[in-house]
């Protein structure tokens, strides 16, 4: 079983941060910082661990913004350009999950020294990211930060590139969200017009994540980026472009639909069937889906499947999955069979009773066919 993330979070990487923060510091209270930090540290979540070490560093590291910075800045490892995955706190400094937590401390105390909070994301991105401490800066002075992240946008290492975009997503998992850009993403959109070339895939693909994001609350906007963006693309940016549009593609947006090619379907003879009328919980749905052309040209297919679960209440929620991508030649037929395991899973809650299966192709409703899950 793979250890926990929180686990990064132990007694032995909060002792080497105080060894580095002594030693920039000789005043540094090691075992006060040690002690404070690491209490009760078995019963707490991984962002539970990240602020109670970012409270110890605001006791006793320096009151004073400026020598605080200093000495934190001065602690951490040599930058790197390459992969950051796995770096840790070593004997050269500090980096990995241990930046977490500083960059915290920075988001919460470092609002009246602008330039060196800048300064310390800046460099702690190159080692782990930045992308939950900019946030602070973002919700309080966004022209300012904004100014600053778009310097970012060009600069010649990849992370702090990667940072101009993944700082600021509307809705970034595990983060605050920007309330200013879920209701204007203009500002946001410039940041990934700049960056929208990268050279490299970690940073394009930070851009797509973002316009994935925003798409959640301007559909339609991101489908005139993505059809802006496509005119004379690059392969690298076509594939953006649709990492970008997975949930518009998942909702069966049309006008993103016809920009990868899958227009509406023609068909004469559809069959949908679920073989498997009765399903006990976690046993396998089987279904099979036929169909034949009516179009005087190969049609390129999205086929997706919608379950719409009952709920506690006799109303049903729907759930899309990605079933497969085909060519449908003229004047041929297409057959399919799909086994689903309804099974535990810590999402969702099931309940006896009757559910739907539809099927969705080019964001088209083409058939669907009823069976009942039983429960032990």
């Amino acid at each position: 079983m793979p250890e926990p993330f929180k686990n990064a979070f132990n007694r032995q990487l909060i002792f080497a941060m105080a060894k580095h923060f002594k030693k920039q510091w000789p005043e540094f209270n090691s075992k006060g910082f040690s002690y404070s930090a690491s209490e009760n540290l078995d019963k707490l979540e991984l962002k539970e661990r990240s602020e109670q070490i970012m409270n110890a560093m605001a006791e006793y590291l320096p009151g004073d913004f400026i020598k605080a910075g200093n000495i934190l800045l001065a602690s951490l490892s040599p930058a790197s350009e390459g992969d950051i995955f796995g770096l840790t706190v070593d004997d050269k400094g500090i980096a990995g999950w241990a930046i977490m937590p500083i960059t915290h401390y920075v988001g919460l105390h470092g609002h009246k020294h602008f330039d060196l909070s800048m300064t310390i994301l800046k460099e702690c991105t190159k080692r782990f990211s930045s992308e939950f401490g900019i946030r602070f800066f973002l919700l309080e002075a966004s022209e300012k930060t904004l100014a600053e992240m778009k310097k970012w946008a060009k600069d010649e290492n990849r992370h702090v590139r990667r940072l101009a975009s993944e700082g600021a997503r509307p809705r970034l998992p595990w983060a605050m969200q920007l309330p200013q850009f879920i209701n204007d993403p203009a500002p946001v959109i410039e940041l990934l017009e700049i960056l929208k070339n990268d050279d490299d895939e970690y940073v394009r693909r930070s851009v797509a994540n973002n316009l994935n994001d925003i798409a959640k609350d301007h559909p339609e906007l991101v489908a005139e980026i993505a059809k802006k963006w496509m005119y004379g693309a690059s392969k690298a940016r076509k594939k953006l472009v649709r990492h970008a549009c997975r949930t518009l593609i998942k909702q069966g947006n049309r006008k993103v639909l016809r920009l990868f090619g899958y227009e509406l379907p023609e068909m004469k003879q559809v069959s949908f069937i679920i073989q498997t009328p009765e399903v006990v919980f976690g046993e396998v749905l089987q279904f099979t889906l036929s169909m034949f052309s009516n179009a005087n040209r190969d049609q390129p297919l999205m086929i997706d499947y919608i379950i719409h679960h009952r709920k506690a209440n006799g109303k049903t929620s729907p759930k899309v999955f990605k079933w497969r991508t085909t060519i449908l030649a003229t004047n041929k037929s297409l057959t399919f069979k799909k086994e689903h395991r309804i099974k535990k899973i810590s999402t969702r809650v099931y309940y006896q009773g009757l559910h739907t299966v539809e099927i969705i192709v080019n964001g088209v409703s083409i058939g669907a066919a009823d069976f009942c899950l039983l429960m032990p």
